[in-house]
């Protein structure tokens, strides 16, 4: 997919107020019914963490751009190790995923339960905390790092019109076998058609292709 030079207009993008509320009540219900059923596998999880690293923390914390620029807290289980951050300006030039994000498939600060984690996805399930207080949705463009959107032309800013997700076309379909501009693309395309009936499907798709993706990394 190629980059378009038209903007969104306001009635390409569905802001009807039953469709909002209905999405609301589907991530309200969604992510506290997930929260419950899969308190074991956080708790599990947790254990290993803290196994293989006792010092450092379970979660991961992370400042993220949401809808309209806001900032917020999203996340995750830690899959890295500690000073992870510190370390990605080392890592820089062997990404592996063209724009502003950054994926590597062999990254050095990956532990070994964070392997396992991220090739399931498990390491995303803290975010239903996110959806449940209304920072995210469970479909909807993934939200970026404030570096990433400093980055953004004013066409790939239009992800931002919308509150992000856990998931979404690319993660559900493609994950990380697209580069940054099929994925804007995608997001777009999601925006300007989103619907009850599509996210279900979006969120059906994500379920089937979630554990052993090959494209997660």
């Amino acid at each position: 997919m190629e980059e378009s030079d038209h903007l969104l207009t306001a009635d390409q993008v569905n802001t009807s107020l039953v469709y909002l509320r209905m999405k609301r009540l589907i991530d309200i219900i969604g992510s506290l019914f997930g929260l419950i059923i899969l308190s074991p596998v956080f708790f599990v999880v947790a254990i290993l963490i803290k196994i293989e690293d006792p010092k450092g923390p379970v979660l991961f914390k992370q400042v993220r751009i949401g809808k309209d620029e806001s900032e917020f807290h999203m996340y995750k289980f830690r899959s890295m190790v500690t000073d992870a951050e510190e370390r990605l300006t080392d890592l820089l030039n062997l990404n592996q995923v063209s724009g502003s994000m950054f994926k590597m498939k062999n990254d050095p600060r990956v532990t070994k339960i964070g392997k396992f984690i991220r090739k399931t996805s498990i390491d995303e399930l803290p975010q239903l905390w996110n959806v449940f207080k209304g920072e995210m949705s469970l479909v909807g463009p993934r939200p970026p790092l404030l570096r990433e959107v400093s980055e953004y032309t004013s066409y790939q800013m239009q992800r931002l019109l919308v509150t992000p997700g856990c998931t979404g076309i690319w993660q559900a379909t493609a994950r990380n076998s697209v580069g940054f501009k099929e994925m804007v693309e995608m997001d777009l395309y999601y925006i300007r058609n989103r619907s009850i009936l599509f996210d279900l499907k979006i969120i059906f798709q994500t379920v089937i292709v979630l554990f052993g993706s090959k494209n997660a990394f």
